[in-house]
């Protein structure tokens, strides 16, 4: 699920956090690092969940529906229809994900009624739930497909999800667009027929993106001047305290990976951080760091500083 990107990002983030705190010592910013790195995994699992916390609330509904009305009928159809789906009940039941809320004792959509009330609501309302709804026996690939649209125009867009997420762990706006691409992409692939189709990352499957976020990040607080010079005269028409404050860390970030991590090229370095300066910074910062990077490669080129070497990371 995570990439070098979301890695990039992280560090950044931790960057800028130790750059706020007076005093801040490196080995804290690199616990608060894994914490927010890990913290991702955990976003993923309350989105999982969510179907959970659906299935249950349906359940206890139809129950008092049932008991209103004393009998089968046109109430009853939304509940039934999701609740017969069998790609909501493969997700809903899955072991796998009941173990891991267990083990991260998530309780958050017990605690939040009114949001699940609120989600059953809009889903109700979604088009292609509603077309399903008059199905009499909706084909596999049509049970799928309306769990797909739930998810992708219902679930993932939800304002209130989204200010309760923010609320509950401030770097997790950086995460969901990130775990909903997951959760979207691991829904299409699904098979009834195998559980493990439906997989839940591990902390133990990140060691790798672990040991980059924190080796890149280590390197740029601890080696903060160097940095700082080597911008030194590379940004003309610019003082140094002139450049936006986001720009500033992005250089330094992007010149760490450069002298520091021989296997991954300068050509991914450039395109990684162009990119987080598009998302992250002014309209105008693209352009001006796409020319200092440039130039600084190009020294260091010349210098023979980089010694790049392998394939790369990318």
């Amino acid at each position: 699920m995570l990439t070098r990107r979301h890695i990039r990002i992280k560090v950044m983030q931790s960057v800028y956090a130790f750059s706020h705190t007076e005093k801040g010592k490196v080995e804290e910013q690199i616990l608060f690092f894994e914490k927010s790195l890990f913290d991702g995994l955990e976003l993923l699992l309350l989105q999982w969940s969510l179907f959970q916390a659906l299935k249950q609330l349906l359940e206890e509904q139809k129950i008092s529906v049932q008991k209103k009305y004393l009998q089968q009928s046109e109430q009853l159809n939304p509940y039934d229809a999701l609740l017969n789906n069998v790609y909501f009940k493969f997700i809903a039941e899955h072991p796998l994900l009941t173990e891991k809320v267990k083990q991260y004792k998530m309780k958050d959509w017990d605690l939040e009624f009114k949001l699940i009330r609120n989600l059953w609501e809009d889903i109700q309302q979604n088009p292609a739930f509603q077309s399903y709804c008059q199905a009499s026996d909706p084909k596999e690939a049509k049970q799928l497909e309306v769990l797909v649209s739930i998810f992708e125009h219902t679930i993932a867009p939800a304002e209130y999800l989204h200010v309760y997420y923010e609320d509950r762990a401030l770097t997790w706006q950086d995460d969901l667009p990130m775990v909903n691409t997951h959760v979207l992409k691991t829904l299409k692939k699904i098979d009834l027929t195998n559980r493990q189709s439906l997989s839940f990352p591990d902390r133990s499957q990140w060691k790798e993106e672990l040991s980059f976020g924190k080796a890149l990040l280590e390197k740029v607080l601890t080696q903060e001047t160097t940095l700082t010079k080597e911008l030194e005269g590379k940004t003309p028409n610019w003082e140094a305290d002139r450049i936006a404050l986001v720009d500033a860390l992005i250089l330094k970030i992007a010149i760490a990976e450069l002298l520091y991590f021989p296997a991954i090229p300068p050509k991914v370095t450039l395109n990684e951080f162009l990119e987080i300066a598009k998302e992250y910074s002014t309209p105008k910062s693209n352009t001006f760091i796409n020319g200092v990077l440039d130039k600084l490669v190009k020294e260091f080129t010349d210098q023979n500083r980089m010694n790049k070497s392998g394939r790369g990371l990318l």
